[in-house]
């Protein structure tokens, strides 16, 4: 007589009341402490170029060593002004005044006299700002130049511009200053929408996104606390970053999470069985697919870039608090709404809002695959293939700091003012820090090299590095007492060319050739040489990131899927995926006219759009994987098809249109990732997920689970003739 088997144990009621209302308290109680440090954040990030880049870059190791020669830190402003005729004697009087005023703000540390161009129609000053901790920030110093400029009462004619490295500083502070505000009030407007749309109910959108801000909230008390404890970087660009992939991945979660309790709902009475299927169909994917963008995120802190270090960090930290919220918040708010939640249409076993796998949308998509799965994955393959030659448009080797700012710049026209009528590099200069021994020889080789207008030496009685001074006749120091720290002597050379000009990072080159073969152990920095030095450091990022980046997925994937064949598959589709969103977004950009990007626009596109597809290839075929247990390949695979569809397309569509927020922000390296990434994500959720790979595991059958046990009982039950239907 066999034992009958032990009931199942059941949660008390009370706990199932209990349970939901604490995850929700805490909840709240994490978003009201993250919440009021969304308008803060900005206090803990930084855009200096410098701080991001290796120690073992010469740029980084001449800045450590440049305050031993000029003092504190310091920031130089540049104040041009020029005339479409030649100045006059009203002119330069009004000016000399005006170098008088900004000579007297408190943020000025010392300011150059007025220096007259050769042709007589402009004149510059340099105000060097304090940049030390304990200073205003550098926007604000720059603000109050520019308002002692628009207070000067200059004669009409003249054009002042305050620009070099503090007004390109201010510029793309001022920039970013809409990330705080406008660019999460867009991209929640914009999930909003989505979701009233996918829904078509008003309380359920609002409960969705109400995880995802949590979420964020959440994410931002522990980005917060760890920047400001010194353990993480922040950048401009990783605080967006880090509010899009937050709140996207958040709503892509909840409406994986949702569309299975609806779809429990509709077969379950009570909410609380229901709560408790939707949470474990939900738990695998959502885990596994959050999990698996982490690792591909935690590869970036193979970069030698700090800016591209600290990103792999911080966005796993928002990806970590988004699957939490997804297996918490979202359950918790659901459970205590009911069917309320999915007002005015709510499933119940008699009316459960499931469609008929063979009508909708979905069904036809998937009766296309079956009948044509051959022709499908074929044809989609070459139109895929076909966007992906607008690669060769793409050149992604950098971008001058002057076109870091979509739209108007002070600072930029500032610098092709100074480019019309004096040297483009000047305030701006390239330091070369040699030893004592080799200073004479090292500045006449210098002094030699195409593109150098003038070299000077730093001594205890010359003015900041960043003042214009011209180059002494004679022997490179006659008269001059230079200023030796441990043993080395600074140069200070004036570039022929704007500084973030190929012209200049050229010449930064021909210097550092021409230094290191007289002086041993000599170094070459400076605002242009740290723009050369984070190019070429971003290109090598890029070529060893991106491998380490797909084999890590791979891996992950055969874990989850237990088959090598079904990982590879959907890898190799996701990189075709990748590689349509970035020629076309090559194509959009060069039509657009900014056809030039950084190095690491093409490495956050890929780590997100691999990631990501992958994180659809799961929601996609973990569904797959269950329905071909229970009804064979060939029908477990449409079957898959047809329930995530609609959800795998709308959290495409809500992801796409979170990081097409990024584009309200007038930042060059964000518009250019808006665009790749939305359109990766909509080619990946409505092609490759929607066609190509269903085509493609039907044409490949039962093999696609291979070496798993799945795949050979499928062989076994079903005869291989009607498992290549579509052939």
């Amino acid at each position: 007589m066999t034992e009958a088997p032990a009931p199942r144990r059941r949660l008390h009621p009370w706990l199932r009341i209990l349970l939901p209302a604490l995850l929700i308290v805490a909840w709240l109680g994490a978003a009201g402490a993250g919440g009021p440090l969304f308008g803060r954040i900005s206090e803990v990030s930084t855009n200096d170029q410098t701080s991001f880049l290796p120690a073992s870059a010469e740029s980084t190791q001449v800045q450590e060593a440049l305050a031993g020669f000029l003092g504190d830190d310091e920031l130089p402003a540049i104040v041009v002004a020029a005339a479409d005729r030649e100045l006059d004697a009203d002119d330069l009087a009004a000016l000399e005044s005006l170098a008088a005023d900004v000579a007297d703000l408190p943020v000025v540390v010392e300011a150059s006299p007025l220096i007259p161009s050769e042709d007589g129609q402009a004149a510059q000053l340099v105000a060097v700002l304090d940049a030390s901790d304990d200073a205003p920030e550098p926007a604000e110093a720059v603000e109050a130049v520019r308002a002692a400029v628009a207070a000067a009462g200059l004669p009409a004619g003249l054009v002042v511009e305050v620009t070099g490295p503090a007004g390109f500083t201010a510029d793309i502070t001022e920039a970013f200053s809409g990330i705080d505000g406008i660019l999460l009030l867009v991209a929640l407007a914009a999930v909003l929408v989505i979701l009233i749309v996918v829904y078509r109910s008003p309380l359920l959108p609002i409960l969705v996104l109400s995880t995802s801000v949590a979420a964020l909230s959440l994410a931002i008390l522990v980005v917060f606390s760890l920047a400001q404890a010194g353990i993480l970087t922040l950048s401009g660009q990783t605080q967006g970053i880090l509010f899009i992939l937050v709140v996207g991945a958040a709503t892509d979660y909840g409406l994986l999470y949702t569309a299975r309790f609806r779809e429990a709902l509709g077969e379950e009475r009570s909410a609380w069985r229901a709560t408790v299927r939707a949470w474990r169909g939900s738990f695998e994917p959502i885990l596994a697919s959050g999990g698996t963008v982490i690792a591909g995120l935690l590869c970036l802190l193979l970069s030698d870039l700090v800016s591209n270090q600290q990103l792999g960090p911080v966005a796993s930290i928002g990806i970590g608090t988004a699957i939490l919220a997804g297996l918490t918040m979202l359950p918790a708010l659901l459970l205590a709404f009911g069917r309320v939640a999915f007002w005015p249409v709510a499933p119940t076993p008699e009316r459960p809002r499931r469609a008929d796998p063979e009508r909708g949308l979905w069904g036809r998509v998937a009766r296309l695959v079956d009948r044509r799965a051959r022709a499908t994955w074929i044809v989609t393959a070459l139109l895929l293939g076909a966007g992906a030659v607008g690669i060769v448009q793409l050149q992604a080797d950098g971008v001058p700091s002057s076109e870091f700012v979509v739209g108007e710049s002070e600072a930029r026209d500032g610098q092709a003012l100074l480019g019309e009528h004096f040297p483009g590099g000047t305030g701006t200069p390239a330091y070369v820090l040699v030893d004592e021994a080799d200073a004479d020889a090292a500045a006449e080789v210098v002094a030699d090299v195409d593109g150098v207008d003038g070299v000077t030496i730093t001594s205890e009685d010359s003015p900041s590095g960043s003042i214009p001074v011209p180059t002494p006749p004679g022997p490179a120091f006659a008269g001059a007492e230079p200023t030796v720290v441990d043993g080395r002597v600074l140069l200070q050379a004036t570039l022929a060319d704007a500084p973030d000009s190929d012209a200049a990072q050229d010449t930064i080159l021909a210097i550092r050739e021409a230094v290191h073969a007289e002086s041993e152990g000599s170094l070459v920095g400076g605002t242009t040489a740290a723009a050369l030095d984070t190019n070429v450091t971003s290109t090598h990022d890029r070529a060893l990131i991106i491998p380490i980046v797909l084999v890590v997925i791979a891996v992950i994937l055969a874990l989850l899927l237990r088959s090598i064949v079904a990982a590879v598959l959907l890898l190799l589709t996701t990189v075709l995926s990748f590689g349509t969103a970035l020629g076309v977004g090559a194509l959009i950009l060069h039509a657009l006219g900014i056809p030039a990007m950084d190095p690491s626009v093409p490495l956050f596109a890929f780590v997100f759009l691999v990631a990501l597809g992958v994180d659809y290839n799961i929601f996609l075929m973990t569904r797959v994987r269950e329905e071909v247990a229970r009804r064979g390949h060939r029908e477990g695979v449409l079957t898959g098809l047809r329930v995530t569809g609609g959800v795998i397309t709308s959290a495409g569509v809500v992801l796409a249109a979170t990081f097409a927020a990024l584009g309200v922000i007038p930042v060059l390296f964000l518009l250019q990732l808006a665009i790749i990434v939305a359109l990766g994500v909509l080619i990946d959720t409505t092609i490759v997920r929607s066609l190509l790979v269903p085509a493609l595991a039907l044409e490949i059958g039962p093999r696609t689970w291979w070496p798993s046990g799945l795949g050979r009982e499928q062989r076994v039950a079903v005869p291989r003739e009607r498992e290549r239907v579509g052939r």
